[in-house]
């Protein structure tokens, strides 16, 4: 397989197709002789994933935002610890599914001003920051309406409603300007074959 190390993000709200985009760029890569390292936050490691289930499940006010801030960090040190970093001195491609943009939206701004904290755990534990991160902007009712339809138990956040994932839409979109240099935003209220050639060949121009 070729070696090419890069690591890649999608982001986006909930129900914003994000997680269909991640596997069949992971898919498409892989054809290509990719060596290709497909994962999710918060989960991807074992650690992580019993903490996956703590932060997606029961109650939407079970936590605090500040518990969330220092429960997403821990599983996502771990997530580095024992897959992403891995990877990447293997010189694999890693695409993962949510990373700390989305604390830095959902914990950081959902519930007071604590993008601040966000940031200085990441910069302390985290250390890393994608290469290329994929914005997928969808209308905040459609994807909520998607997420919900997915009838899962993991649905904590869905379960705040529509006023949520505007607000999210919006602190993503900032998001964007704040680092244009890595995070490219893509139109997701196209087909889902429409916006997957527009990952494609944003990928492909950092490849070649």
């Amino acid at each position: 397989m070729t070696s090419e190390k890069l690591f890649i993000t999608f982001e986006g709200i909930d129900g914003s197709g994000k997680s269909t985009q991640a596997k069949l760029l992971a898919d498409a890569l892989s054809q290509l002789g990719h060596d290709v390292v497909l994962t999710r936050e918060p989960g991807g490691s074992t650690g992580a994933e019993q903490i996956r289930a703590l932060l997606l499940e029961g109650d939407p006010e079970r936590w605090s935002a500040e518990t969330e801030i220092l429960l997403f960090t821990a599983a996502r040190r771990d997530h580095m610890e024992t897959v992403i970093l891995p990877a990447l001195e293997k010189g694999q491609i890693v695409i993962c599914d949510r990373f700390a943009d989305s604390t830095r939206m959902y914990q950081g701004l959902s519930r007071g001003n604590l993008r601040g904290m966000v940031d200085a755990l990441t910069k302390l534990t985290i250390q890393q920051e994608p290469d290329l991160t994929l914005l997928i902007d969808m209308d905040p009712n459609t994807g909520h309406s998607r997420a919900k339809g997915r009838e899962t138990k993991e649905e904590r956040f869905e379960n705040f409603g529509v006023p949520l994932q505007e607000k999210m839409r919006a602190g993503f979109l900032k998001l964007a300007e704040e680092f244009s240099d890595r995070i490219k935003l893509i139109d997701g209220n196209q087909d889902i074959r429409s916006v997957q050639a527009i990952v494609y060949n944003l990928v492909m121009g950092v490849l070649k």
